[in-house]
């Protein structure tokens, strides 16, 4: 394709938004491996190797054999008996993340990070003139990689919705670009499990219903999915359709960060308890990490095995400075509710009252736009 045809396309936008997401490629475990030559082209997991330990990230070659972040690390050996373990350094990943995002500030005031690894950009009114979308994506992705000698997979359409979707098209180190026209059909041809939102649960449900793609889920009129899936329907009726108005925001306020884990049997001891809610610290710190999140208030939430939900909390006065003391305000809850009034079924941790960031930059008024 060439830059005319990539100008033309553009303009056909006039009116739209030109939205990027970029994701970068397996980023804790790319770090590693681009830091030590000799993990190169071998499974890698970012994680504690011990027996309590969780996979934070997991490289390409980890991921053939099933490997994935969440899981706990003696699932993950099971699977790929030659894992290598790498300890985490936040600290490193984050001076590399600062170095991304000062690569998307060169291009536009308005980043939206999601994460340390990925972030929207609307380049509408870029700040070079280049005008084209893509071929922005292709030079943030160029230069990424020159500069930290990582790759990206990056997705460019109208909206964000639409943008997250196609940066997971073609990864790793792909770009996809979903044009005006384009997004109905594009969503429509995807398996539900694709869109933001919908988890294992939700997708379960959706087969029963008879809903396996974006077309099937396209075909329900709105009352339908109301009746099916109160709150959640107003979103899947506007995803089935391509349509997002959400504007990329500079400064994003997160209210908590949090995990939680559901049992494939209910629990009751005291020792599986504290056993279970070490991982779900390991899962929850690592997100906190990822989000850069610093908070005063930590809840741990229980479901009973008659699904009543019970949540206790605790806060203090200056926020969590590290994992060390997250994990003691998560283990003082745990133990002021043992012993347990009958078994449970799901355990969660949450941080909340998060402290704002003061690096974020201000949020420019933008009027949303209208995709109907």
């Amino acid at each position: 394709m060439t830059e005319a045809q990539d100008r033309d396309d553009d303009e056909e936008a006039d009116g739209l938004r030109k939205i990027i997401h970029v994701d970068m490629d397996a980023f804790f475990a790319s770090v590693e491996q681009r830091d030590n030559p000799d993990l190169r082209g071998k499974p890698v997991a970012v994680g504690g190797a011990s027996g309590r330990g969780v996979v934070a990230a997991a490289s390409y070659e980890a991921r053939k054999f099933g490997v994935r972040s969440a899981m706990p690390s003696v699932t993950a050996k099971r699977l790929c008996p030659d894992l290598i373990f790498c300890k985490s350094r936040f600290d490193v990943y984050r001076e590399v993340s600062q170095q991304i995002r000062a690569i998307f500030r060169h291009h536009t005031e308005l980043v939206e990070p999601l994460s340390l690894d990925e972030a929207y950009l609307d380049v509408t009114e870029d700040r070079l003139g280049i005008g084209s979308a893509t071929r922005i994506a292709e030079l943030i992705r160029q230069e990424i990689r020159a500069k930290t000698k990582l790759t990206a997979s990056a997705g460019v359409s109208y909206n964000k919705f639409l943008a997250k979707l196609a940066s997971d098209q073609n990864k790793p180190d792909g770009l996809c670009v979903i044009r005006p026209g384009q997004g109905a059909d594009f969503v429509q041809s995807l398996p539900v499990r694709r869109f933001h939102g919908v988890g294992p649960k939700a997708e379960e449900k959706m087969t029963r219903l008879g809903i396996a793609t974006g077309a099937d889920l396209a075909a329900k009129d709105i009352e339908w999915l109301r009746a099916n899936f109160g709150s959640f329907a107003d979103y899947l009726y506007r995803a089935a359709r391509g349509i997002d108005l959400r504007p990329v925001r500079a400064s994003r306020t997160r209210k908590s960060v949090g995990g939680e884990r559901t049992f494939s049997r209910d629990i009751s001891s005291g020792s599986e308890l504290r056993e279970t809610l070490e991982n779900i610290i390991d899962i929850v710190w690592e997100r906190i990490e990822r989000a850069e999140a610093s908070g005063r208030t930590v809840t741990l939430k229980l479901k009973y095995t008659d699904f009543q939900i019970f949540s206790r909390a605790k806060s203090v006065p200056r926020p969590i400075s590290d994992k060390a003391e997250f994990a003691s305000v998560s283990r003082i809850l745990l133990e002021e509710v043992l012993p347990l009034p009958m078994p449970i079924r799901l355990m969660g941790l949450t941080l909340s009252k998060l402290e704002k960031d003061e690096e974020e930059e201000p949020r420019r008024p933008d009027a949303q736009l209208t995709l109907l």
